[in-house]
């Protein structure tokens, strides 16, 4: 065998090792540039090993990324995931450590001594009672009667405020209601003991009176009159008997043992005369007394002149300070006929104001006088000669 001593024509690119034409610049595997003459020579460099090359499609490497992306994603989940259930471990293992089991105590209940409600009697309502009108008869004396209330009767019966009744009609009338007088105690509180101590006063009602002016004669309230005599309304009724509390009344002088306002006797008629008659149309009429007394800042007198030909209707009621009135002009009759005229005279004792008009609201402070009566002619029967009958004088209001 023979030995080739042909010389070696080709050159080895420096970078690859790629064999390549001597008279080539750049190596056409990598595109490294090859230096000129370098062929032989270039033989005996060393060969670096090539690397394996791939080739990836644009679409391939975007999904690659994707892929890479949820993959990291899910990691850092996971992470997060595992960190967060070390810490609820963490915090229920300190609750668990921190934990402290509580006491429950015991309560034993110990009985006490209770007292034994007292029964208290109970009343049953009886039905009411059917009454047949008289003549006569009104509310406020079957009211009186029966020992009512006049609301209850207006109420049951559905009558208006006036309890407007006439002969022959049927009226239900209720029974009153008991009341259920208190149970006694072992010990009295302190308002038990107040009102035992509470001097009373029973009095009993007259004709012409009212609750009010008892009130005001007795320097105490109608509320006190109403509650010490168990009164639901401040209607009282002649014959009655009230209980007069003094203790709210020593609560209400000055005085610590008020005198009781004693009432005036019947004041003496002076003129005109009984029976006396007046025909001159110009003669003024002048009514005249004695005093009963002195009066005090809230009393007065009344004077009551009533028409008897005319009947009722014409009536005059005036009250006065003085021992005379003269009667108005207005108040002579119209005709040409004598009218007889009956009048009385009677001390008053004002009680309270009418708080829908503003009247005065007068009592009864006295007896009432005898009645006189005169006659006057009216004004139809034309002039009369005057005669000499003597005017009357005035006198003083009191003694």
């Amino acid at each position: 065998m023979s030995l080739d001593n042909t010389p070696n024509t080709t050159k080895i690119c420096p970078t690859c090792g790629t064999r390549l034409n001597p008279n080539a610049t750049r190596c056409s595997v990598c595109g490294s540039v090859v230096a000129p003459g370098a062929a032989a020579s270039s033989a005996k460099a060393v060969k670096v090993p090539r690397m394996p090359e791939v080739t990836l499609s644009l679409p391939l490497m975007v999904g690659l990324a994707v892929l890479l992306l949820i993959i990291g994603a899910g990691i850092v989940y996971a992470v997060l995931q595992s960190m967060n259930g070390g810490e609820a471990i963490a915090g229920a293992e300190a609750k668990a450590e921190t934990a402290t089991p509580t006491l429950t105590a015991t309560i034993t209940m110990t009985p006490t001594e209770e007292s034994t409600p007292t029964l208290e009697p109970t009343w049953t309502l009886e039905p009411p009672v059917t009454y047949k009108v008289a003549a006569g008869d009104d509310c406020l004396t079957l009211a009186y009667v029966f020992g009512v209330d006049v609301r209850a009767i207006t109420t049951l019966n559905n009558l208006g405020s006036e309890c407007f009744i006439t002969e022959g009609m049927e009226l239900l009338i209720p029974k009153p209601t008991p009341t259920a007088s208190p149970q006694p105690t072992s010990t009295p509180n302190p308002t038990q003991l107040a009102e035992a101590a509470c001097e009373k006063v029973e009095y009993i009602v007259k004709e012409g009176e009212t609750i009010g002016g008892i009130a005001a004669n007795y320097a105490v309230t109608i509320e006190d009159i109403r509650a010490y005599s168990a009164k639901s309304s401040e209607m009282v009724y002649v014959g009655e008997k009230l209980l007069i509390p003094l203790c709210k009344q020593q609560q209400q002088l000055e005085t610590p043992t008020p005198t009781a306002i004693p009432n005036y006797g019947a004041a003496n008629l002076l003129l005109p005369a009984d029976g006396e008659s007046f025909t001159n149309p110009a003669e003024v009429i002048t009514l005249q007394w004695a005093s009963v007394g002195t009066l005090r800042q809230n009393e007065a007198y009344a004077v009551t002149i009533e028409d008897v030909t005319e009947g009722s209707a014409r009536r005059l009621v005036e009250y006065v300070t003085d021992t005379k009135f003269i009667i108005p002009e207005t108040f002579r009759p119209q005709s040409d006929k004598p009218h007889i005229f009956r009048w009385s005279v009677l001390p008053v004792r004002q009680t309270g104001t009418d708080k829908k008009t503003g009247d005065p609201i007068w009592e009864p402070a006295g007896d009432v006088s005898v009645q006189r009566v005169f006659s006057w002619v009216g004004v139809g029967s034309g002039p009369v000669a005057p005669t000499d009958t003597p005017q009357p004088t005035e006198t003083s209001a009191g003694p």
